[in-house]
């Protein structure tokens, strides 16, 4: 595992600091970040941007697991074309989610909003029971309102809990979750699933465009309703099979899974290999799709220079990374009754709560064929027909309580 024995590296030479109470920094990969750990998971987010990565999960094992991608140029003095690429890794809340490249009655928001490229302020960091919860905020000014991000551990289980809850804010917005996780190089060692979908779609417009030294292999607009067959861009060029990734090697791509109804709905990759399972819960009535960016070393402009090797998994609403007008006015999606934003007020706050962990798996556990939800437990059920249940509170993700 290169980036865990880069990480690991990067951690051993971090330097740590405390500040207010309960409060852990420690600047690892350039970043100024704050840490929260139990026995099982320590996780890291930075303080420009919100970014969480590194995350090592099953850190009291001889095999710990870091999944998360952290972006090769940190420490690089560059001319950083969005405030997003700056601390750019693993996961983080994007409001209002996508490239914003419009104004909209007056608004214009940097990529992925503010909440993914300012300084947050860290609140408390503190246990109750076998909960222990970080807390930060950020009052965003573009649009005025405040976030507050609460990232959670239970002792005993290698599972993070997310709640990001908006205070005013009010109107319509494109939101979403931004995971990212670090990809081998080797083709295929990655094996993709998710709950029921109603069609996938590749972006309608060109995501990838050779004219700024990007380029993308999956056809403009094609809709399908099978991961495994998914059309290329080149004409007679057989489908592709994107559950199984890495592939395609100096391309980047973004497509969209729309969401069946009912609760949880998820996604999970899959590294039999090294025997883990990463995973993503949420309330499809709250994110209503899953956006996935493929960057296999397909971009060739500043800060990329085609270094980047990773998978976005991005539980969205939203018309993939168009932004905010896009996502509020009549689009393909809202016309099939599909909503791309939601409705924030100004009196009444708004949750988005999102759950994400690793489990360990046995050998021949080759991908996900579906979850079986029991209360407080998940059961990982293999398409060569294993079981694997772990602990996992997913009613949180309609209770917002642990």
């Amino acid at each position: 595992m290169k980036h865990l024995s880069f990480l690991t590296a990067t951690l051993a030479l971090a330097f740590s600091a405390y500040g207010g109470p309960g409060e852990k920094t420690r600047t690892i990969a350039s970043q100024p970040s704050w840490i929260v750990a139990t026995p099982q998971v320590e996780l890291s987010v930075t303080q420009l941007g919100g970014h969480m990565a590194p995350v090592t999960f099953y850190r009291d094992s001889a095999a710990p697991v870091q999944p998360y991608h952290i972006s090769p140029w940190q420490g690089e003095k560059l001319a950083y074309p969005v405030p997003v690429l700056v601390p750019l890794r693993g996961d983080f809340f994007c409001l209002p989610f996508g490239g914003n490249g419009d104004a909209v009655n007056g608004e214009k928001h940097p990529p992925h909003g503010e909440t993914a490229g300012s300084l947050w302020k860290h609140v408390a960091t503190k246990k109750a029971g076998d909960v222990t919860t970080l807390t930060a905020t950020l009052e965003t000014k573009v649009r005025p309102g405040k976030v507050t991000k609460s990232l959670s551990l239970v002792d005993g289980q290698n599972v993070i809990y997310c709640q990001h809850l908006i205070e005013g804010f009010a109107g319509k917005a494109p939101v979403g979750h931004h995971a990212t996780l670090a990809m081998p190089e080797k083709d295929g060692a990655f094996r993709i699933a998710t709950s029921p979908f109603k069609f996938g779609m590749v972006a309608p417009g060109l995501f990838s465009d050779p004219s700024q030294g990007e380029y993308q292999a999956l056809q403009v607009g094609a809709r399908f309703t099978d991961l495994h067959k998914v059309p290329q861009a080149w004409k007679g060029a057989p489908d592709v099979d994107l559950a199984a990734l890495p592939a395609r090697k100096g391309h980047a791509d973004l497509y969209l899974l729309v969401n069946e109804p009912g609760a949880p709905a998820w996604v999970t990759a899959t590294r039999s290999d090294e025997g883990w399972v990463w995973f993503a819960l949420k309330d499809p009535a709250v994110l209503t799709g899953t956006l996935f960016w493929l960057e296999n070393h397909g971009r060739h402009g500043l800060p990329w220079y085609s270094r980047n090797n990773c998978v976005g998994i991005e539980d969205i609403t939203g018309h993939w990374a168009d932004g905010l007008a896009a996502s509020v006015q009549p689009n393909i999606l809202t016309k099939e009754g599909i909503p791309t934003a939601i409705e924030l007020s100004a009196n009444r706050p708004t949750a988005i709560n999102y759950i994400q962990g690793v489990v360990r798996v046995p050998a021949g556990f080759v991908e996900v064929k579906t979850l079986e939800f029991a209360p407080g437990q998940v059961t990982f059920v293999s398409t060569t027909g294993q079981r694997v249940t772990v602990p996992v509170r997913h009613e949180f993700l309609k209770a917002g309580k642990l």
